[in-house]
């Protein structure tokens, strides 16, 4: 894009998938995520003093040394999002659990008041009691003016297109809420062995809440829905070929949609975080540029953010819109 005497304006960089911590939050939960075997072994949670997880901490709670990350690596802008498998809430009982969320939240929004131009806000939801989860919505949105919901893949073993969801969905329909779903951990005792709970374990929570979107007809019925799935979706992409199958050949299994399962793929967004170019090649094929987000996981992602893309094989004026056009135009910067 150009203006004046040919003079290029550059597009800006927006990372959909960057973390934030709120300190009180984060030693309350801690030790009940993922990271504590779920409250198993809490001692598992600690960080050893200048460890890379240590550092990553300090990223998450000063926002001065993000926004020096961020002018190194050419970041503009971040999304921020609850780093949920750290803040992880879904062990509280519903009171508890909104206390927690709102308090997230309202450090969220706070940073984004004081930094306008370089932060934009995600709210999290006490999703175990869906009546609580709407009326934070309506204050997330109506008094913290955030627009961009941070959702778990689901929560108590029901994924995010279950029918006690439905208000929800029609909630952030209505209001024109983005949904970014990040899993928040994986309970199955057998991810906790070599962290497969995050080298594994989020691609296949990924894959089954997009899974429980399309076939629950989530999306079918509100396809008007914004919706960021991180990790460029797990491994659902790359396996549409048994779904459409099952459609064919099972027709009980798409008593909720009319088309195969593989055309609503390009409901979703993807982000870029999938540290794998050949797969980040085969995202861009299947789904499109337009449809793709840059994703760092800051601030324990890749520290050059625009390399995978290119190595993927984007051109430069598919970079400027992976980059930073696809999400500015959704979250209407």
């Amino acid at each position: 894009m150009t203006t004046g005497e040919g003079a290029r304006i550059e597009p800006r960089t927006i990372d959909f998938h960057a973390h934030v911590l709120e300190p009180h939050v984060f030693a309350r939960t801690l030790p009940n995520s993922v990271f504590g075997a779920f409250g198993a072994h809490p001692e598992a949670a600690r960080s050893e003093p200048g460890s890379r997880m240590a550092v990553a901490h300090e990223r998450m709670l000063d926002p001065e040394k993000r926004l020096a990350d961020m002018d190194e690596r050419g970041v503009d802008v971040q999304v921020l999002s609850s780093i949920m498998v750290m803040q992880y809430t879904a062990w509280a009982d519903p009171p508890l659990q909104l206390e927690l969320e709102a308090r997230v939240n309202d450090a969220i929004a706070a940073l984004c008041v004081t930094y306008p131009e370089r932060f934009v806000g995600s709210f999290t939801l006490p999703l175990r009691d869906v009546g609580l989860a709407l009326g934070e919505t309506e204050r997330a949105v109506r008094e913290l003016d955030l627009r961009v919901v941070n959702l778990p893949a689901g929560v108590d073993g029901a994924y995010l297109g279950a029918p006690q969801f439905r208000p929800l969905w029609e909630a952030f329909r209505d209001l024109g809420v983005v949904a970014f779903v990040h899993p928040d951990g994986v309970r199955d005792p057998w991810f906790q062995e070599y962290a497969l709970w995050n080298s594994l374990g989020q691609s296949i929570e990924e894959s089954k809440v997009m899974a429980s979107l399309i076939l629950e007809g989530v999306l079918e019925d509100m396809p008007e829905l914004q919706i960021v799935i991180a990790h460029g979706g797990g491994f659902l992409p790359h396996n549409f070929g048994r779904l459409d199958r099952n459609f064919r050949n099972r027709p009980g299994t798409a008593s909720n949609i009319s088309k195969p399962p593989s055309e609503y793929l390009r409901s979703f967004y993807l982000d870029t975080c999938v540290y794998d170019p050949a797969v980040l090649a085969v995202l861009l094929e299947r789904v499109g540029p337009d449809r793709l987000l840059l994703g760092t996981d800051y601030p324990v992602g890749d520290v050059d953010p625009l390399e995978i893309v290119r190595r993927a094989g984007a051109s430069e004026d598919e970079l400027a819109v992976i980059a930073g056009v696809n999400a500015a135009r959704l979250l209407g910067l």
